[in-house]
């Protein structure tokens, strides 16, 4: 069972996000997300991929995403073509981003992945709409699909985990929900065939409701294996 594990953070300098991704590296994440919302210093990023063997994901997500970046589209798309440049190797659009196919274009063309997502906040989605989200993600071109809902209900996770299971062998798929009554799927989605979950580095550094923390998903993993 292959349960690969991102861990968020959402640094303020790059001090900062050199320190939480060394501490990444120590709790053995397989991919880091690299939030830009509220990161101040935008010089020298190449010093934050130098830093560590582990694949980097920047995202920069506007308050509509769930984020806090109140910059102009333009800021907003230069920071991420740097953040490509400077050796990260995945790079995360909102599936709702003017110009989305010819900004994967751009960044692959710069040898750069990209996961497209596609958040719900105010509830789960259903079987038809997660089969409409994945086939336009899928057809804009993303290395990766990521569809995220809200559970209000634990038998939400039950649909995801369903989706998850017969649609893994389409694309890299990255989809759960959040919330608190969300966390069922957050920590099985690897285990019905999910490219990998998000964990918090430890707890109360989450980045988004019902995140747990890397060890104790590790914790669980190992249990799931004996």
């Amino acid at each position: 069972m292959t349960s690969n594990i991102c861990v968020s953070i959402k640094p303020k300098n790059n001090l900062e996000a050199l320190t939480l991704i060394k501490k990444a590296e120590t709790a053995k994440a397989d991919f880091v997300e690299v939030r830009f919302d509220d990161l101040k210093d935008l010089q020298s990023l190449s010093d934050l991929s130098g830093a560590t063997k582990i694949p980097l994901i920047a995202t920069n997500k506007l308050p509509s995403e769930g984020g806090s970046f109140t910059g102009t589209q333009a800021q907003r798309w230069q920071i991420l073509i740097n953040a490509a440049k400077s050796g990260f190797q995945y790079i995360d659009l909102d599936l709702t981003t003017l110009r989305l196919k010819e900004q994967i274009v751009d960044l692959k063309e710069l040898g750069v992945k990209t996961i497209v997502s596609f958040h719900k906040f105010d509830g789960a989605f259903n079987i038809q709409e997660m089969r409409r989200v994945l086939d336009a993600e899928m057809d804009s071109g993303a290395d990766v699909c990521k569809i995220i809902g809200t559970a209000t209900h634990v038998k939400d996770n039950l649909a995801v985990l369903n989706f998850v299971s017969e649609n893994a062998v389409k694309a890299q798929l990255v989809c759960f929900c959040m919330g608190e009554h969300g966390r069922i799927s957050r920590l099985l989605s690897p285990v019905f065939g999910a490219f990998f979950t998000f964990a918090a580095l430890e707890q109360g550094s989450e980045t988004a409701p019902g995140q747990i923390s890397i060890n104790e998903m590790r914790t669980a993993y190992s249990l799931l294996r004996q």
